[in-house]
């Protein structure tokens, strides 16, 4: 296996399994949010704006993990 392929490999796992985190925790997010809005929904707007504010921080996981493997398959 050459150096390149290792290389795309390498930025391939990284941006695999920097997704599956976030992609979790963004489903147990709204998962929750919901079964919360279910029992409150007087709640709804803060609950929603909790869940939003949670999501992004989440994704941010998954963007950094995008950055790494776009510098391994670009620059390296």
């Amino acid at each position: 296996m050459t150096e390149n392929a290792l290389i795309k490999l390498a930025a391939a796992i990284a941006i695999g399994i920097g997704s599956i985190g976030p992609a979790l925790g963004i489903g147990m997010a709204v998962s929750k949010a919901m079964e919360a809005v279910g029992r409150n929904p007087e709640a709804a707007g803060s609950i929603r704006t909790l869940m939003i504010l949670g999501a992004g921080l989440a994704e941010a996981v998954a963007i950094y993990a995008f950055v790494i493997a776009l510098v391994l398959s670009l620059v390296v």
